[in-house]
């Protein structure tokens, strides 16, 4: 067989120039990573956000109370009350949607307005939100970032329980696993609990610590197959202008209710004496402060796309793959002691992790062998 020359190659796609040809060539080569960009660009862009935003969430709110912070509602309350910077997406997607609209773009059903019931599940899980936040900051204030990233991974075993029995996320053998392996990392952390604990926290604050921190993981792992059902069952035809406004309203509650907490202990009065003694000065007191709030809401709003995007189970294990580099963040940055019993904890952790990205894998693939076969 005659092999087919250049210019009728050219002549069968359309190419009649130089460039095209140049351009064809590119768009052959890299097809494949462009389709998988334009497939998974949302999920990449939530993930890199929740990454960043979690991991220098916790690092941050450890740096306020290393150097003399002891505001706990403060703390709270840093963790969303940067909720105004989401009225910069959702102005940009509402122009967006008008200029749509004005040129006809649009179908009758697609509305930028989320309905008043998704403004209403917000809210009340805004609350559930405040609680926990207020439980991450007694845990981080009274543990190791190493070690209450250890604990808070144990969500995602919450996750999985709740998943199933909220939104019947089909449990497998190895989300079993996940459960069984992470309860046990748990476990040995709490029998060394003498062994990392930081200076000036007593041994009974750091068993509060250890149990908020476990109690604090199971709200978040509540709360995101709680998203997923606010998400898929309240809400029909839902979009990300929806998910944006729905974040907003959430931690404008979670807002109020720490707000509420902090005028009971008296925080923003003290806000000013703890500034003048904060250990790095007045002025980089105020600004750990912004940095925390805004790097929280960063990886609230990264966490909430990635249910939007893909699943309540599959945030929470997206969120356990984060531990390893908390984890060894933490030891860079406030050299934090890295026990053996942190490291079989951590092993366990990762072990269950990647048994359940095997799990998932073998499943897509029995369910594409099945549809193959139809």
């Amino acid at each position: 067989m005659m092999p087919i020359s250049i210019e009728k190659r050219d002549e069968e796609v359309g190419i009649i120039d130089h460039q095209q040809r140049y351009y064809y060539i590119i768009t052959t080569l890299f097809k494949p990573l462009i389709s998988f960009l334009e497939k998974w660009r949302f999920l990449l862009i939530n993930g890199g956000l929740a990454a960043i935003g979690n991991i220098g969430g916790i690092l941050m709110l450890r740096f306020y109370f290393i150097h003399g912070g002891q505001r706990k509602w403060l703390s709270a309350w840093l963790q969303t009350s940067a909720f105004p910077i989401l009225l910069i997406p959702n102005t940009l997607l509402y122009l967006r949607h008008r200029h749509r609209h004005r040129h006809r773009l649009l179908s009758p059903t697609d509305k930028f307005f989320a309905p008043l019931k998704l403004y209403i599940c917000g809210a009340v899980l805004g609350i559930l939100f405040g609680l926990q936040s207020f439980l991450y900051a007694l845990g981080v204030d009274f543990l190791p970032v190493s070690t209450f990233s250890l604990l808070s991974s144990t969500q995602l075993a919450f996750t999985a329980v709740f998943a199933f029995l909220l939104v019947r996320h089909k449990l497998t053998p190895y989300s079993y696993n996940v459960v069984v392996l992470m309860s046990l990392g748990s476990v040995l952390i709490g029998v060394s609990k003498n062994s990392d604990r930081p200076h000036g926290v007593t041994s009974a604050q750091y068993s509060l610590g250890f149990l908020l921190s476990l109690v604090a993981a199971a709200l978040l792992g509540i709360s995101f197959p709680l998203l997923e059902v606010a998400f898929t069952r309240v809400v029909n035809n839902i979009n990300y202008a929806h998910i944006l406004q729905f974040q907003f309203c959430s931690a404008a509650s979670s807002t109020l209710c720490c707000t509420l907490g902090m005028l009971i202990n008296k925080d923003f009065a003290a806000m000013t004496r703890e500034a003048k003694t904060y250990g790095l000065g007045e002025s980089k007191y105020y600004v750990a402060l912004v940095f925390t709030a805004v790097l929280w809401t960063v990886g609230t709003f990264g966490s909430v796309g990635l249910i939007f995007c893909s699943s309540s189970f599959a945030a929470g294990v997206f969120s356990s793959t984060l531990l390893p580099m908390t984890e060894i963040a933490a030891a860079i940055a406030f050299h934090e002691k890295f026990t053996g019993e942190k490291g079989l904890a951590l092993a366990l952790n990762l072990w269950g992790f990647v048994s359940y990205l095997y799990g998932t894998y073998r499943e897509e693939k029995k369910v594409k062998q099945i549809n193959g076969s139809v």
